[in-house]
């Protein structure tokens, strides 16, 4: 085998991710005859290797228990990834989150470049809506004040 024909082998439409985001991965399982689509939601916790052998290990809990599951990178069974949230992290590798429970295991989050028109739905004004309306100034009459 050619290293050309490894290359050509290689996929092209993997979105751009990292440790600390937060990904669906679409996983064919083959049951029987029928094959489908099964979706993998969880935490990116490692990502390592490089050309045709790299491999990305998600993390998530299911009924209390947390599960990890390493995907070759370019595995045919991985149909697609979707970034759903990207976390601010400072590590490479993120071992330390399987002995965290709770809200102690949360990841800050970084907005991972949101169209204009989705801020608008989550209550940004627009500019017609954010100018004040022109206010008109009415003189109140002034009433001399009453002496007893």
């Amino acid at each position: 085998m050619n290293i050309n024909d490894i290359k050509h082998n290689l996929k092209t439409n993997i979105p751009d991710f990292k440790a600390g985001d937060t990904v669906k991965v679409m996983v064919k399982v083959v049951e029987g005859d029928n094959e489908r689509l099964q979706a993998f939601d969880g935490l990116v916790i490692a990502r390592k290797g490089s050309g045709i052998s790299e491999t990305f290990t998600v993390r998530k809990i299911s009924f209390g228990v947390g599960v990890e599951r390493i995907f070759p990178l370019h595995s045919p069974r991985v149909e697609s990834i979707e970034v759903l949230k990207s976390g601010k992290v400072r590590r490479a590798k993120l071992n330390y989150i399987k002995d965290l429970s709770g809200k102690a295991a949360r990841l800050k989050d970084i907005n991972v470049g949101k169209s204009t028109a989705a801020s608008d739905k989550d209550g940004a004004q627009t500019e017609a809506e954010a100018a004040p309306a022109p206010v008109e100034e009415t003189k109140l009459e002034e009433k001399p004040a009453e002496t007893k």
